[in-house]
């Protein structure tokens, strides 16, 4: 199948979730998955914003009062102690620095990193009804729209960091091209091994983006690419489900059809449906097809980003029912 990235993908990451000790109470919140698992694949770059910008360790730790739409970071003990502009004004030092990456992961909950449900409170110390994101995180966001980001907690369901690291390999591949310089015939070529990994997120947004690209006339591609890139990686974001991952099975299937055996024909149905009434994992079925694919190889399934969209040793899909 395809080759993944030479170079190692960047994510950028709360600190604390690599181990550092730089919590406002001297602690921190190790994820393992991320200070293990992914440090194989990934080069991470930790930041702490609440350090960066001057706050201490240990520290009186800050919360959002106010509006959940524009909040101040306030001391939780002494409100006088405001880092609203600062946070957000690092946010976008760091948005400008760090224009490598290919995704970010943040800190739950967090008043300066979390990505959405931060608690927001009143002055007098009451919640408000509502939440907000924390004031970093907002800035940095804001000034990358199509990248990769998610929550510690949330990667702990398989789905979910499935999702993200297939985005965040996706945001590799383009930057990549970028990188040679981007031409029309590389960017039909691109979509052209995108085509089944977005038919299984979006099957709307896979037509719309055929569409876009087979009407492209006289539009420049460099104007066309970053429109058709944004709106990849927002269909993307999407989870693939089950109807939708069979869907792509069969359609990739149909191209054995002519070469297999009637026995292998029956056994590869067998196992789509297996994979389709939540009996076996998605793993499986794909496994059977790459099988196949090995005794009977296809140019254009080799290319498919799909069938292998994140170094296979890190078993993504092997918990995906």
């Amino acid at each position: 199948m395809h080759d993944q990235p030479a170079t190692r993908p960047k994510i950028a990451i709360s600190a604390c979730l690599m181990g550092a000790e730089v919590r406002y109470n001297g602690g921190h919140k190790q994820s393992s998955l991320c200070s293990h698992t992914l440090t194989d694949y990934f080069d991470f770059i930790a930041v702490c914003p609440e350090v960066a910008i001057g706050l201490g360790i240990p520290r009186e730790p800050i919360r959002l009062v106010g509006d959940p739409e524009v909040p101040q970071a306030v001391g939780s003990v002494n409100p006088q102690l405001n880092v609203t502009r600062p946070l957000i004004e690092f946010g976008e030092q760091m948005a400008a620095e760090l224009d490598d990456i290919c995704g970010y992961i943040f800190m739950h909950k967090s008043p300066s990193c979390g990505l959405e449900r931060v608690k927001v409170y009143h002055a007098n110390g009451a919640s408000v009804q509502g939440s907000g994101r924390g004031l970093y995180a907002q800035a940095f966001c804001a000034r990358h729209p199509d990248l990769p980001v998610e929550e510690d907690g949330r990667l702990n369901d398989p789905v979910l960091r499935e999702n993200f690291l297939t985005r965040v390999f996706a945001y590799s591949n383009w930057q990549q091209l970028l990188q040679k310089g981007l031409t029309r015939h590389g960017l039909i070529e691109f979509h052209s091994r995108y085509k089944y990994l977005l038919m299984a997120h979006h099957p709307v947004q896979y037509k719309t983006l055929g569409n876009l690209l087979g009407n492209m006339g006289l539009t420049s591609v460099e104007e066309l690419g970053p429109r058709y890139f944004s709106e990849l990686m927002g269909a993307l974001k999407k989870c693939a489900t089950r109807r939708t991952h069979t869907n792509v099975l069969q359609h990739i299937s149909g191209y054995l059809k002519r070469v297999i055996s009637p026995e292998d024909k029956q056994e590869m149905q067998q196992v789509i449906g297996q994979y389709r009434h939540g009996i076996v994992p998605l793993v499986v079925p794909l496994t059977l097809l790459k099988h196949h694919f090995r005794q009977h190889p296809v140019p254009y399934i080799a290319q498919q980003i799909y069938l292998q969209p994140h170094p296979e040793n890190l078993s993504l899909r092997n918990a995906i029912l």
